[in-house]
């Protein structure tokens, strides 16, 4: 019976390493997948969310072309007028460049 309990406990451990070094392996390769940004600008804080009392997170989708540059960009969270500061700053951003197109998400903070 003990020796039926080790090889349980044993099996446990081993599957629990397993699990955990696979885990870390598909966090890694995410990570590898972000390029390093050359130029950026910081998105203006407008008038008009100032005097609305606008804060909150803004996450855009961009495309990069494998120049650097960003071939396109959408919102997909955060208030309009936040949204539209992003948009306009993240147009003239510049990336390494890569051998093929890549997709980032960006999160901007909008504190007052």
């Amino acid at each position: 019976m003990r020796f039926e309990w080790g090889k349980r406990f044993t099996f446990a451990a081993l599957a629990s390493l397993l699990f955990i070094s696979i885990a870390s392996a598909q966090q890694a390769s995410v990570e590898e997948g972000k390029r390093k940004t050359k130029f950026r600008s910081n998105p203006q804080y407008s008038d008009l969310a100032k005097r609305m009392g606008l804060s909150g997170k803004v996450r855009i989708e961009i495309v990069i072309a494998p120049d650097g540059r960003v071939k396109s960009s959408r919102a997909i969270g955060g208030h309009p007028v936040l949204v539209q500061s992003c948009l306009d700053a993240v147009k003239d951003w510049r990336f390494e460049p890569a051998p093929e197109e890549s997709t980032q998400i960006l999160e901007f903070d909008f504190r007052q």
